[in-house]
């Protein structure tokens, strides 16, 4: 197996908010494999953020431990610091500098020499497919052209560990793939990524391994479909054609699932857990018609991180944020 790169042990976090304790992280371990993308996940306030907090040395824990690469992460901070990159949900770059700017500033400011510079802005404008734009003022830019700016950024010094907060909040679907494109590259190239998300379908794209995180503590860890694994079975999916239909499709399919019922976004879509997905959608179909109930939609499928979120922590995924 891969050496971790990443190693955090037993992290305990606490704040005082009045005359409340909170903590922030509870016994926190991660284990992250060289070369490969770790997933954090969980509901508004799991620790995400304070996990990545401390192992970029910017706050420091109550106890536990942090090895980045064999540094200590408490030890020798300023160690840490140069191996490092680290790029936020909001692009962190000067709107009034163009793209070649931004990233020779950060060379300059990693003390690289002005001619190192100059060379790796440019090296990461053409990797980053900015070449047009990268002499323009960043005010102008979109949004996922400032994402890359500010991942690039983050790359400057080529560091062997990136720590990502919700790199593609905000995109628009092609900037989103076309960002993935890039991280997937990055760690092709041996780049360890630690990846704080709020859409699902990221960490099932990226992640070699998944963490779901809830009140500190990791409560489920392991590939996607492992996680998967842990909710079992199939599910089968209606949408009925009036909303109104809603409640008494929920009555006719209660008899066919072995679990909870859960509504979609949409407010039409029913979908329930079964044993046998083929059987069960049959008999849900003829029960659904001869209740008079007309459907737009029917079928079976394998369970999502989706479903593995709300059995873990009782939030949807669409109520999941940094």
């Amino acid at each position: 197996m891969t050496e971790p790169f990443i190693q955090a042990a037993n992290l305990v976090k606490t704040y005082t908010a009045g005359k409340r304790v909170v903590t922030a992280l509870d016994n926190l371990s991660l284990s992250v494999p060289r070369g490969t993308v770790q997933a954090l996940l969980g509901p508004n306030g799991a620790g995400k953020t304070t996990t990545v907090k401390v192992l970029t040395t910017l706050i420091k824990p109550d106890s536990g431990s942090a090895i980045l690469g064999g540094v200590d992460v408490l030890a020798q901070p300023d160690q840490v610091r140069r191996m490092i990159g680290v790029s936020g949900q909001y692009a962190a770059v000067d709107e009034n500098m163009t793209g070649f700017e931004n990233l020779d500033m950060v060379g300059r400011l990693y003390h690289l020499t002005p001619e190192e510079s100059r060379r790796r802005a440019r090296e990461l404008i053409e990797m980053f497919d900015l070449v047009e734009a990268g002499d323009r003022p960043v005010k102008g830019f979109s949004g996922g052209m400032r994402r890359r700016i500010d991942l690039a950024g983050a790359l400057v010094v080529n560091p062997p560990v990136l720590f990502l907060d919700e790199p593609t909040t905000g995109l628009d679907p092609r900037s989103r793939l076309a960002l993935w494109d890039v991280i997937k590259r990055l760690v092709a190239g041996g780049t360890t990524v630690l990846l704080t998300t709020q859409y699902l379908e990221e960490a099932d794209q990226l992640a070699d391994n998944i963490a779901v995180i809830d009140e500190g503590r990791v409560i489920a860890q392991g590939t996607s479909d492992e996680l998967k694994l842990l909710v079992g079975g199939q599910r089968v999916e209606v949408t009925v054609h009036d909303v109104a239909d809603v409640e008494r499709a929920k009555g006719v399919l209660a008899p066919h699932v072995t679990g909870d019922i859960v509504t979609g976004a949409d407010e039409r879509t029913l979908v329930g857990p079964v044993d046998n997905a083929a059987k069960s959608l049959q008999a849900v179909l003829k029960a659904m018609a001869d209740a008079g109930i007309e459907l737009n939609d029917a079928g079976m499928r394998r369970p999502t991180l989706d479903d593995v979120f709300l059995q873990l922590t009782g939030h949807k995924a669409e109520e999941v944020t940094a």
